[in-house]
């Protein structure tokens, strides 16, 4: 792949976030008074080498999101489109990967609920598709011991079926980086529901690499989370001076 070959950022942001509760979508709730959605667009355009970020949107709140973008300040050198996101996960982003040009030969995407991913990271996945991996996932080591266990009722206790090798698991974050032909091709012929894209590519038989990712690239699910992403926020004020 070129090294002139474009990066587009798909963000699906359609989801309700049910496990904050409720009020607004999750993507949109605020986040030291800015948008989670907005610290995320932020953070995918703030790597040089992303020449447009792509919104999916609720159905019906595209409307709201494009004005949203309109409100905050965002680089000139980024472009920023909002589609109509579907059903799912999965639909939304390929909406999102339809409304790519030509000329765009990098994909990243990200979710909407990671909004403290640092340029380094992103830059990392890039420069890793850009140097020939169909896919790439930034992950960490995990600090827990894990356990698989037959699902039982919720509350009750489960059984233990094995101890995964800890050493050789990584706990998953995004950016998740694709070459667009690829990507493309594992939404066409991938009809699982999938957790992830590249467990997409991963159906097609081809090879996906990880790189290392942050612990600031943690996705807020629940309200502990929105608490810690306020204080890394804080400390990084209190350090940038912004």
């Amino acid at each position: 792949m070129s090294e002139e070959s474009r990066t587009a950022v798909v963000i699906p942001a359609a989801g309700r976030g049910v496990r904050l509760g409720p009020g607004a979508p999750k993507a949109l709730r605020a986040l030291n008074g800015t948008p989670m959605l907005i610290h995320a667009v932020r953070a995918m355009a703030a790597s040089r080498a992303v020449s447009l970020v792509v919104v999916v949107a609720p159905p019906e709140g595209a409307a709201e999101v494009k004005s949203l973008l309109a409100d905050h300040a965002l680089p000139d050198r980024t472009d920023f489109v909002v589609v109509p996101g579907g059903e799912t996960r999965q639909e939304s982003v390929k909406l999102g990967l339809d409304a790519l040009p030509d000329g765009i030969g990098v994909v990243l995407v990200h979710d909407a609920a990671r909004p403290l991913v640092p340029v380094d990271t992103v830059d990392g996945v890039i420069e890793a598709v850009r140097e020939g991996a169909p896919a790439v996932v930034p992950a960490l080591p995990l600090t827990d011991t894990v356990k698989q266990v037959e699902p039982g009722e919720p509350g009750a206790p489960e059984p233990v079926v094995a101890t995964p090798e800890r050493s050789r698991l990584r706990a998953v974050q995004t950016p998740q980086g694709f070459d667009r032909d690829t990507l493309v091709r594992a939404h066409a012929t991938v009809t699982d529901n999938v957790t992830d894209d590249a467990s997409m590519v991963e159906q097609l038989g081809l090879q996906v690499v990880v790189v290392p990712g942050h612990e600031e690239a943690f996705k807020v699910t629940r309200p502990l989370d929105l608490v810690l992403a306020e204080a890394v926020l804080a400390r990084r004020r209190a350090n940038d001076g912004f």
